[in-house]
């Protein structure tokens, strides 16, 4: 498999890898300048030329992935017979210089409701490197009209739900869910549904404070209990950045998420390196 496929199909699998390239060549090796292989936990795609160079690349780029590392790192390796070696001796006389560039899994986000607000939202959170689910129970607003997507950098798919609630099973794990429908049954339904799954990262709720509460009043008699119920942010947001107009709900929503997830994603490699020392 050539690596750009191979990247494809672990991103769409949501597997942590890391690209390994060649990135100057002195004197002799096994492939040339360029040369790039794609490493995964259990899998390798393409080649940088096989022996010591290639088994070093690998297994320092397995390092990386049980480090949870997200930081590019060069290797440099001789390929002389004086040379050390661990995985046997490459004797081709040249030196290579080897870039590993982490290849992370990407969060998940869900957007329920394409009104306003979530059109606006969606638009911002496509410019950004996510895997993003948009959802809907009407389906003249389950699909891509203006703006178009076509140059997202996002990973979009497009769901129409009738019983959105569903979609809730169908997400990765970890999925950031933010419930802003049109419906506030379909809503408060979301939110007694979010708190039963145990695969999802945060959940948030557009809205005043006075349906929240009754949301809090409804979910209790639902059985959940307080401290479940509190783990759902509502009005989400930046409580600072204020105004109604969709658009600036949609700043104020799309940055508090994007906070939410660099810290959860800076909290997740400090655990792994922790994790490595002890």
């Amino acid at each position: 498999m050539h690596w750009i496929d191979a990247i494809a199909r672990l991103r769409a699998h949501r597997e942590a890898a890391v690209l390994v390239t060649l990135t100057s060549v002195r004197g002799h090796a096994p492939r040339e300048a360029g040369a790039k292989m794609v490493v995964s936990a259990g899998a390798e795609f393409g080649t940088i030329g096989g022996g010591n160079l290639e088994a070093t690349a690998i297994a320092r780029a397995r390092g990386m992935l049980r480090d949870g590392s997200g930081t590019p790192e060069t290797l440099e390796v001789a390929l002389h017979e004086r040379a050390p070696v661990q995985h046997g001796t490459q004797c081709c006389g040249g030196e290579v210089v080897v870039l590993l560039e982490p290849l992370p899994v990407v969060a998940s986000v869900a957007i329920f409701g394409m009104g306003h607000v979530g059109v606006e939202l969606s638009r911002i959170l496509s410019r950004q490197d996510l895997e993003l689910h948009l959802i809907d129970s009407r389906s003249s607003y389950a699909a891509p009209k203006t703006p178009t997507y076509d140059d997202s950098l996002a990973t979009i798919h497009w769901h129409h739900a009738p019983v959105p609630e569903l979609v809730l099973g169908e997400v990765p794990a970890g999925t950031h869910v933010l419930v802003m429908t049109h419906d506030h049954a379909e809503d408060a339904a979301l939110c007694d549904t979010a708190l039963r799954c145990t695969h999802l990262g945060s959940v948030g709720v557009i809205g005043s404070s006075a349906k929240w509460r009754r949301f809090e009043k409804r979910l209790s008699e639902e059985g959940h209990p307080q401290a479940a119920i509190d783990t759902i942010t509502s009005p989400v947001g930046l409580p600072e950045l204020i105004g109604k107009e969709p658009a600036t709900i949609a700043v104020s929503v799309a940055a508090a998420l994007l906070r939410t997830i660099a810290v959860e994603q800076a909290g997740s490699v400090r655990t792994t390196a922790a994790r490595t020392t002890t």
